[in-house]
């Protein structure tokens, strides 16, 4: 990368998102002298599915040569919900020159509700397989939709095989103990109203990142990423003062 360049901003989107969840902090950030790459990660917003199920790791491959086959300047990687889990885990390869972590929602953090999940799927599994014995085939539609629905997969229940399988490898790995590896200062947003990831997930990864700082804003839910988008371009805006002065 080139020191002497404009900073590029890496966005990642979260679970089922795509670019466009950027849209907001995009047009926040207009007339700023800086880069913004949003990507489309494997498997979403048009970008091709993985040949095989992905683990966090294969994610933060992925993501790793996308960035170094387009960045420049000095680097600011910003990651929401499981755009956050490859953010963690590119910010403690130490592999890329990152100056600044921004976590929105970020997913990674197990916990009991997260077995509960993968208990889920497997159910969801189970089931599709006992709904396509003789006789209880036209149960099918019907049967898929109250399994999803009873177990709350719909992400599941939308996916191709390959990604179902993909959903599963990255809910279940915990990412807390990288947390206090992260050299690179962080800033955290959160809504306190976060159904998805919840807020007590915020206040421990600030306690463990060793250098990290807590914006929570009352309230607001899963996508503090686009409904707070004005207050995380102004702390950006911040940010890129020893580069822009």
């Amino acid at each position: 990368m080139n020191a002497t360049a404009k900073p590029t901003l890496v966005c990642l989107h979260g679970w089922g998102g795509s670019a466009e969840s950027f849209t907001e902090l995009r047009k926040a950030l207009e007339g700023v002298a800086m880069n913004i790459l949003t990507p489309n990660l494997p498997g979403f917003g048009g970008e091709p599915e993985p040949a095989e199920p992905w683990t966090v790791d294969d994610y933060a491959d992925w993501t790793e040569q996308y960035i170094r086959e387009r960045a420049e300047g000095p680097l600011f990687l910003l990651g929401h919900s499981h755009g956050g889990r490859i953010g963690i885990k590119l910010a403690t390869r130490n592999s890329l020159p990152i100056e600044h972590l921004i976590l929105c929602a970020a997913a990674g953090i197990r916990r009991p509700r997260h077995a509960r999940r993968i208990i889920g799927l497997t159910l969801a599994k189970s089931g599709k397989i006992l709904l396509s014995f003789p006789g209880c085939r036209h149960l099918q539609p019907l049967g898929r939709k109250m399994l999803y629905k009873l177990v709350r997969i719909h992400d599941y229940e939308k996916a191709s095989p390959t990604m179902r399988q993909t959903l599963i490898e990255v809910t279940k790995e915990d990412l807390r103990p990288l947390l206090k590896r992260i050299a690179v200062p962080t800033d955290i947003y959160w809504g306190t109203a976060d159904r998805m990831t919840p807020y007590k997930d915020a206040k421990m990864m600030c306690y463990e990142i060793p250098h990290s700082e807590l914006h929570a804003f009352e309230g607001t839910r899963h996508a503090v990423h686009r409904d707070r988008a004005e207050e995380i371009a102004e702390r950006i805006r911040d940010l890129l003062t020893p580069w822009t002065e």
